[in-house]
């Protein structure tokens, strides 16, 4: 296959995070070899899965009220409305957004992504993280890389281990953006809930699914050289911006959004 460009056939004896991420989510673009990886999950993945999902909403909308309108979302996995551009086309409609994912279920449904509001558009990048110079360089025949981007990366990094180099591959994308863009950014952990890291991680290893949780000390380098905005590197029921966070809940996810100086 080209690089940049993985297969576009779907391949349903093999689990994907994507598809397992649309299960927990109550999706139904999943095959039994995810449904199986999913069901193993301790029951608290459907509720964290949630709240990783609200975090991309509230900061994203926050973003495009801020006046951002260009937006690359890499690992966009498969369509739950509302989706990314609906949110933030809702507040600034002349907003471009990029989508990229690797699962061949995405591109099948990459017409759902590309609904845009007249005033605005969107495209799709069939593409993997892991190269990123490939994204980017896609990227820039629609985006204007000499204006503000905000990158997100939403419940990604989790599943490149340590020698994949997560932290080279973000920085190689943020070194790409201008001051004035964001990062956009969630990141499994079991700070939380020590008690089901081993459920979890054994549940996707049984599906040949590399997972990687890390501690906030090591989500922390992933924003090195960016400016973390209120309230900083948090859980994701944490993260608020216009209202206080509700009462205090576990979560399987560290967010934060940061600035590029």
């Amino acid at each position: 296959m080209t690089a940049g460009i993985p297969s576009s056939r779907i391949d349903t004896s093999k689990p994907h995070p994507a598809r397992v991420y649309d299960w927990l989510l109550g999706g139904k673009d999943n095959y039994p070899v995810d449904q199986e990886v999913a069901e193993k999950l301790p029951a608290e993945a459907r509720a964290n899965a949630g709240r990783n999902r609200a975090f991309m909403q509230r900061a994203s909308a926050w973003l495009a009220g801020r006046g951002v309108d260009q937006f690359l979302d890499i690992g966009t996995g498969i369509p739950t409305a509302p989706n990314l551009h609906q949110i933030v086309q809702e507040v600034a409609p002349a907003s471009r957004v990029v989508y990229a994912d690797n699962d061949p279920i995405v591109l099948r449904h990459a017409e759902a992504l590309l609904v845009s509001r007249p005033e605005g558009a969107t495209d799709y990048i069939h593409a993997d993280v892991r190269e990123p110079e490939a994204i980017l360089e896609r990227a820039a025949e629609f985006l204007d890389f000499g204006r503000p981007v905000a990158l997100s990366l939403i419940a990604l990094l989790h599943f490149l281990p340590d020698e994949q180099d997560p932290y080279g591959i973000t920085r190689t994308l943020v070194a790409a953006l201008p001051p004035g863009s964001y990062l956009v950014l969630s990141h499994g952990t079991a700070d939380q809930h020590p008690e089901l890291r081993q459920e979890t991680e054994s549940a996707y290893r049984k599906g040949s699914i590399a997972l990687r949780m890390r501690t906030r000390a090591e989500v922390e380098p992933f924003f090195e050289g960016l400016e973390l905005v209120e309230p900083g590197l948090v859980t994701a029921p944490e993260w608020y911006r216009e209202e206080s966070a509700p009462a205090y809940e576990r979560s399987g996810f560290y967010v934060g959004v940061a600035r590029v100086p």
